[in-house]
């Protein structure tokens, strides 16, 4: 019988209190699972090859809420930029994409978040080196939708289905008589995309509501640009103006784009020229004009690490010393026996066991309680992680995948080994100095 048989006998004979000392490992290594797979996942979420722009073009406000509204999803949107800034932007030497993005509206089946867009989008790689894939085709009618891979399967949507929008998200309620057909469905991303519904732009500013009143479409843009207000009866004039050069655009399908002084974007998706282009472009920005042009990583670099990273190392620290308690469960767990079993260890020494056989079982039990606590810790790890995925999904927007490995995981185990011997080595102790006929005698 090896050492190890022995010792797993041993902790059979003690159930209860073995089971409870494994359980406490396991709920130490559990949380430790969890906590370094959702970080990782969050941390990859957000990490430089999850953005395929250099920059992000939008009103000046918080870098951080701009990036998380328009490549993430899960933010209320700053304010809105004229479109005419954003043909500005389209025609500057430095610029060789600006993507507008129009946001504030959902699916009414779902709450999913409506993106208002050019079919350019997906011109772009999601992730550098990973181009969108569509059963379908992109959008081309203004009335027309591609829809994410999670938005297909959980509203159970297919090529040809309609849907409609509801103004402002589902906590104001209104819902907009257009519907949107299904025209292309993505390929899964593992990104945002999946949980989105991109329309095409022309038909988002053709929904009702979308369009600013003339007069105050106006003001605004004057505003934005710097120029100077304009007299009542100019105003007037102004309208009649725009109003006259519409009527005299060409139908296109039975369909007329409104004004594009009436038209306006939440943001602007940007790639340079170069990459040495884009931070001069983005100092270029800061004169002159209401907005800004923000790098989409190091808002996410300064929240993952000062914010996340400081969370995350509270909670591995709490862990750390949940395993360490642990293990003084485990030394205490076996110490307490050894009293009870100092007949025991005498006969087996009186049998011809040395007292190094002793002195390793007693290190056995303890390395097998550590061990398969840390299993079970690692299975139940990544069942958390598996049911918390949908919730984080659901509040956070952020998509996470249940099956996946964090590298730091390997060091779980030799971490519990080396636990378990330290633990094992006061008790082994005592066992190894064991006073055989002191003990046969009593």
């Amino acid at each position: 019988m090896t050492i190890l048989n022995i010792a797993w006998k041993n902790l059979k004979e003690r159930r209860l209190s073995s089971s409870l000392t494994a359980i406490s490992v396991s709920l130490g290594v559990m949380l430790m699972v969890t906590v370094m797979v959702i970080y990782g996942l969050i941390e990859q979420t957000f990490n430089q090859q999850s953005i395929g722009y250099h920059l992000i073009v939008g009103p000046k406000g918080s870098p951080l809420q701009l990036v998380l509204s328009t490549v993430y999803h899960v933010n209320a949107p700053i304010e809105n930029l004229p479109y005419r800034f954003y043909e500005e932007v389209k025609a500057d030497p430095m610029v060789a994409e600006a993507v507008p993005v129009a946001l504030g509206d959902t699916t009414e089946e779902g709450n999913f978040p409506i993106v208002g867009t050019v079919a350019e989008y997906f011109d772009v790689d999601y992730i550098p080196g990973k181009p969108f894939r569509v059963r379908g085709r992109f959008f081309d009618g203004p009335f027309e939708a591609v829809i994410g891979s999670r938005v297909a399967k959980e509203n159970n949507w297919d090529l040809g289905s309609t849907l409609r929008l509801v103004h402002g998200g589902a906590d104001v309620g209104h819902v907009h008589n257009e519907r949107f057909e299904v025209v292309g469905v993505l390929a899964p991303t593992g990104t945002p995309n999946d949980k989105s519904v991109f329309i095409n732009l022309p038909g988002f500013y053709a929904i009702e509501g979308h369009d600013k009143p003339l007069s105050e479409a106006i003001k605004r843009e004057r505003e934005f640009f710097g120029e100077a207000a304009l007299s009542a009866e100019e105003m007037s004039n102004e309208v009649v103006r725009i109003r006259k050069d519409h009527a005299q655009l060409p139908l296109v399908n039975g369909f007329r784009e409104i004004p594009k002084v009436q038209r306006d974007v939440t943001s602007i998706l940007v790639n340079t020229k170069t990459d040495l282009a884009a931070p001069l472009y983005a100092g270029a920005m800061k004169k002159g004009f209401k907005a800004m042009a923000v790098n989409p990583i190091q808002p996410m670099r300064v929240l993952l690490q000062d914010v996340l990273g400081n969370v995350r190392t509270v909670l591995l620290i709490l862990t750390i010393l949940i395993l360490a308690v642990s293990g003084i469960g485990i030394f205490v767990s076996i110490y307490n026996s050894m009293s009870e079993r100092r007949r025991e260890i005498a006969i087996m020494r009186a049998l011809g066991a040395r007292r190094s056989t002793v002195f390793s079982i007693i290190l056995g039990e303890s390395l097998l309680l550590c061990l398969l606590g840390g299993l079970l810790g690692l299975a139940l790890g990544h069942v958390l992680v598996f049911a918390a995925a949908p919730i984080v999904e659901a509040k956070a927007g952020v998509i996470l995948n249940p099956f996946s490995f964090d590298p730091w995981e390997l060091l779980i185990l030799p971490g519990l080994i080396v636990l378990g011997l330290i633990a094992g080595l006061i008790p082994g102790n005592a066992a190894y100095k064991t006073d055989v006929a002191g003990a046969l005698a009593t």
